[in-house]
């Protein structure tokens, strides 16, 4: 595989991840489901900033203020959703689990969500707007060959409104995995072709 398949394979890997990840994510927190909700988070927590990081690998090397927007609104993302996974992911998920099998969820797990839930909100709208500065971009740059990236805030807005869960989430994953593939290959020119002598 040469260098633009590799880069662009890798930028795309973590939203692929966690759109396979949100086919296992339980749809609600309960003593039943508390493990796998915890296990998740857990290995999510390294994986959701690498959405961001991706997001940002089609813009080496420029110092415009485009490019920037998209890098602060990445890193808002990367941290915010990262605080999401450790509140209402692994803690909630840790809490619950250490009730006895089939007790109801305290009011002190909803007090989590509390924290979590807006925090994940500032992290959801900030790689809405890291997408939709990447599509801006891209219809500057790309002209007809940024189509492919509308499916960056359509991927945002699904994981917005959803998180990971299916179908929702990872359709939205899916979207961003595709329109992070497509934003890394059209910023990385192809090598240039080598002629027998």
């Amino acid at each position: 595989m040469d260098r633009r398949s590799t880069t662009t394979a890798l930028a795309a890997a973590p939203a692929l991840a966690l759109a396979v990840a949100g086919l296992v994510h339980p749809h609600s927190l309960t003593t039943e489901s508390a493990d796998t909700w915890l296990w998740l988070h857990l290995v999510g927590m390294f994986v959701f900033p690498l959405v961001g990081a991706g997001l940002v690998v089609p813009l080496r090397g420029r110092r415009d203020p485009l490019a920037w927007g998209v890098r602060a609104a990445a890193f808002v993302y990367a941290v915010a959703y990262t605080a999401l996974d450790v509140i209402s992911g692994v803690t909630a998920g840790y809490v619950t689990g250490r009730l006895p099998a089939g007790a109801s969820r305290p009011e002190e797990v909803s007090w989590i969500f509390r924290i979590g839930t807006p925090v994940g909100e500032v992290g959801s709208w900030a790689l809405l707007l890291a997408t939709t500065l990447l599509l801006v971009d891209g219809v500057h740059r790309l002209r007809v060959r940024a189509l492919s990236l509308v499916t960056l805030p359509l991927g945002a807005w699904g994981v917005h409104v959803d998180h990971i869960f299916s179908p929702t989430g990872v359709a939205g994953m899916l979207l961003i995995a595709v329109g992070t593939a497509a934003a890394v290959w059209w910023s990385d020119p192809p090598p240039p072709a080598r002629h027998a002598a």
